[in-house]
């Protein structure tokens, strides 16, 4: 079975056609019509699809709102300029050094110079250790 993803609605739906053409099971919040939700109803029914999320919404990048292990995956793109080219080449330049599977439960920030990848180091997510 493909790993499930989610694009955001902040991010261009061209991504879905090179997410899909990577080998996964892609949907986006704007072809569930769930454009315009607010972050606190739009995120139970992500977590509910248990769908790795990748979104430019900064405020998912809060690992304390957010901790390693409590969800699917986060993945943040900062791209530092909308377009849809330049997203594609963020995305095209995680997935080299990443299989989104290998991120799942994970919080991670991309931006062309870092990819910070936030993992749990306990079994227990609530005691609050990640690296």
């Amino acid at each position: 079975m493909a790993f499930r993803v989610k694009l955001d609605e902040d991010l261009p739906e061209g991504l879905l056609e090179v997410l899909a053409g990577q080998g996964y099971d892609v949907a986006s919040v704007r072809t569930q019509g769930w454009k315009g939700l607010e972050d606190e109803v739009l995120w139970p029914r992500v977590t509910a699809e248990a769908r790795f999320f990748v979104t430019a919404d900064k405020e998912f990048g809060d690992v304390r709102k957010f901790p390693p292990g409590t969800h699917s995956g986060i993945l943040l793109l900062r791209a530092g300029r909308e377009s849809f080219l330049v997203y594609r080449a963020l995305l095209f330049h995680v997935m080299a050094s990443y299989r989104l599977e290998a991120l799942a439960g994970c919080l991670v920030v991309a931006s062309f110079g870092d990819i910070r990848v936030r993992r749990v180091i306990s079994s227990e997510p609530q005691a609050g250790l990640w690296v």
